[in-house]
């Protein structure tokens, strides 16, 4: 780097030559636990207040996109955010991320119609897609993938409070207080964030590497998901799959993707790096967490509903069920990331992990009828548990497999996939539910058959099992103590 260069920028990033201790290492890692945080906590604490805010807002059927809509956008710009702390420093984007989302929470909890709130929550996933996705990057940052092993039950410990706070506070939120609170608890997390991140980011080195941005790429990702949603939202609303205006929007979606494609080709920068997604351990691996994160996130979206209907309890037990599977995540993903760096074949218990999850899905699919809320939530605590291990091991897989200078485009990816699988999946499974008329159970005015679950249930099933395959198949190869990768011909 020049000296002109490095002197008109003295208030970024450290230079790439600035040594790092272990106690200001500390600090950075704190700082970006307190921000994912703020992101995960908004993950489990607004499923609970659903019906709520049906209830006070209107048109249910459409309360899918309260959360599609945040995943709609993070997906969009997460690629983005790795390109853009490339060019302008990790603290910089982090800072920003972190803005954008609390402003756009207050949008949230000053929205007087459902289309306001879904609107706000997209400008919500302007910043959410940025959290989690340069919180990793900024742990690779920091230490090789072998050692990266050891701060997994840090990271475990924020998604354990997450988990375990979020559906309580949220239930009470909704049932006592008032839904908008959800997102209010946003401002002083944010702020907190904030205070504690900025000082150390300060000290993280920081390479420069200039980028080209896709920006059409990006909006041909929420035109495609968006339409593709709205197609799944409409169909299952009416009932009829091959109505003109399903069969209109599913073309037009798949248009979108079809340029999308196109545009992976044939631009020098692509939204998703063509070359890293070659690598076999690559792409198995954010495939399987695609696929996993759309179960999770569409049973999260459901479980409370389904709860209350099945149950006929309030938000606030209904949101105990939630705390179960989240529970069972994150204590597979502590015990995951402990045992790693131990173990020669490192990939294994997220593989048996998968079939545990896949055998709890099918369980409950199978007892639906039951109507036993100790029976469903000890079945969703199996399926979190695992699912869990998935999470560190692709990560530590995935930034295992590629050189330090691929490491952005490589964690971007991976949360990229991450955050479509999470869109779908709540679009699918509450189409499947939400979508759906005729007799049954009833909450918040809208008439659900209990049937519906099953099948929310057994496509939940089918995503895991799909996860599973492609864990399966991605390539197990020797953790490395080093930065860069050793030569591998794999």
């Amino acid at each position: 780097m020049r000296p002109a260069a490095a002197a008109s920028r003295p208030a970024r990033e450290a230079s790439s030559d600035t040594p790092l201790t272990e106690a200001r290492k500390r600090q950075i890692v704190l700082g970006v636990l307190v921000a994912m945080l703020l992101a995960a906590l908004d993950q489990t604490i607004v499923a609970p207040a659903m019906t709520t805010i049906g209830q006070s807002l209107g048109h249910i059927e459409y309360l899918p996109w309260v959360i599609s809509a945040y995943f709609v956008t993070a997906t969009a710009v997460t690629p983005l955010y790795g390109k853009l702390a490339d060019i302008h420093g990790r603290r910089t984007m982090m800072v920003l991320a972190v803005v954008i989302f609390v402003v756009a929470s207050v949008l949230c909890a000053l929205a007087s119609t459902l289309w306001a709130l879904i609107l706000a929550r997209a400008l919500q996933g302007l910043g959410g897609g940025g959290l989690i996705a340069l919180a990793q990057t900024i742990m690779g940052d920091l230490v090789p993938p072998k050692q990266r092993a050891k701060y997994a039950a840090q990271i475990s410990a924020v998604w354990a409070t997450a988990s375990v706070l979020g559906p309580l506070v949220g239930g009470v939120f909704a049932q006592h207080l008032h839904w908008s609170l959800v997102f209010w608890i946003n401002l002083p997390l944010g702020a907190a964030a904030l205070w504690v991140m900025n000082a150390p980011l300060k000290d993280l080195p920081f390479h420069r590497h200039p980028h080209r941005l896709d920006a059409p790429g990006a909006a041909l990702v929420v035109l495609g998901t968006s339409i593709a949603m709205l197609a799944l939202s409409i169909g299952r609303q009416g009932g009829d799959w091959f109505s003109p205006t399903v069969l209109a929007l599913t073309g037009a979606s798949l248009l979108s993707w079809l340029l999308f494609g196109l545009r992976l080709k044939t631009f020098a920068e692509p939204l998703i790096p063509i070359e890293v997604l070659r690598d076999r351990v690559v792409l198995c691996g954010t495939l399987a967490v695609a696929m996993g994160m759309a179960s999770f996130v569409g049973l999260a979206a459901i479980a409370p509903i389904y709860f209350e209907v099945q149950n006929q309890v309030s938000p606030d037990v209904a949101a105990l069920g939630l705390i179960g599977m989240a529970a069972g995540s994150v204590s597979g993903a502590a015990l995951t990331g402990r045992s790693i760096p131990k173990l020669v074949h490192y990939r294994r218990p997220a593989v048996f992990g998968l079939a545990l999850s896949a055998a709890a899905l099918a369980a409950l699919a199978a007892t639906i009828e039951m109507r036993s809320f100790a029976l469903a939530d000890g079945l969703l605590f199996l399926f979190g548990l695992g699912l869990g291990p998935i999470f560190p091991t692709v990560t530590v897989s995935v930034q295992n497999a590629v050189a330090r200078r691929d490491l952005g485009a490589a964690t971007g990816l991976l949360a990229f996939l991450r955050s479509l699988g999470s869109a779908f999946g709540v679009a699918i499974l509450g189409a499947i539910v939400l979508g759906a008329g005729g007799e049954g159970a009833t909450t918040a005015g809208l008439t659900i058959d209990p049937s519906y679950f099953r099948l929310a249930f057994i496509a939940a099933l089918i995503a895991t099992l799909i996860g599973l395959g492609c864990l399966a198949a991605m390539p197990e190869r020797p953790l490395r103590d080093t930065i860069e990768p050793h030569v591998s011909g794999e």
